[in-house]
């Protein structure tokens, strides 16, 4: 039985690396604040995102697809669920398929709760976000504040939507680029596609359905309470 819950929580964990890294991407792209610089085409949508959002609802779908091997082609894992976010630095992830999964940030710690293993892990939220260098944009209040760590660019338009192409000036950490796709629409842009890949070559891709700007959250939206007989891990 021991064995079973071990290699179950090694694959869980394996499941988890390239949300957890979407997340981080996600997170520091809402929690950019206004931008001042004058743009155009995505970084123009990116702009009206951010000046115009301060909240927003959507369901996802996520496909994490890790590097060929021996000429092999990768299959990707496929995630479902719903997103709700509030600025600065309130989220909320409820993974339904495969797996059972919440991940809450309420402004203090970062919640992962596991619903298969009962278990709990929470974490700091700064520590959190500041393990890689797409994270320290949660800090920046502007474009120009971003590029200091960022080299920003407009990629061509695609599938109805402006994109955005983020490429870390530093070598350190494992984010090696990030696609960021804005939909326009009449309300503003509203953040439709996050394709990022890593440093070991990993390929990870949140798609938004349905995204409601500034949608209406309810106050215990982001609270979290650990379910009761659930373990409780704090790194």
């Amino acid at each position: 039985m021991v064995s079973v819950m071990r290699r179950l929580w090694a694959y869980r964990r394996s499941n988890r690396l390239g949300f957890i890294g979407a997340v981080r991407v996600l997170v520091a792209t809402l929690a950019l604040g206004q931008a001042h610089a004058v743009v155009a085409g995505g970084l123009a949508s990116l702009e009206s995102f951010l000046s115009n959002t301060r909240s927003g609802r959507a369901s996802f779908t996520q496909v994490v697809t890790p590097p060929a091997r021996d000429g092999q082609i990768s299959r990707g894992r496929t995630s479902t669920g719903v997103f709700e976010f509030q600025r600065p630095s309130r989220f909320r992830f409820v993974y339904a398929k495969p797996f059972e999964q919440t991940i809450v940030a309420d402004g203090q710690t970062l919640w992962h709760f596991d619903a298969d293993l009962n278990q709990v892990t929470a974490r700091k939220q700064s520590d959190v976000l500041a393990a890689t260098p797409v994270a320290l944009v949660a800090s920046a209040s502007d474009l120009r504040s971003l590029q200091r760590d960022f080299v920003l660019q407009d990629a061509p338009d695609q599938d109805g939507l402006q994109w955005v192409l983020a490429s870390p000036r530093s070598a350190e950490g494992t984010l090696k680029s990030v696609r960021i796709g804005l939909k326009p629409g009449e309300r503003g842009a509203s953040l439709a596609v996050l394709d990022m890949i890593d440093s070991f070559g990993q390929r990870s891709v949140l798609t938004l359905n349905g995204f409601e700007i500034n949608a209406n959250l309810a106050a215990g939206t982001f609270q979290f309470r650990p379910p009761p007989g659930a373990d409780v891990i704090r790194p």
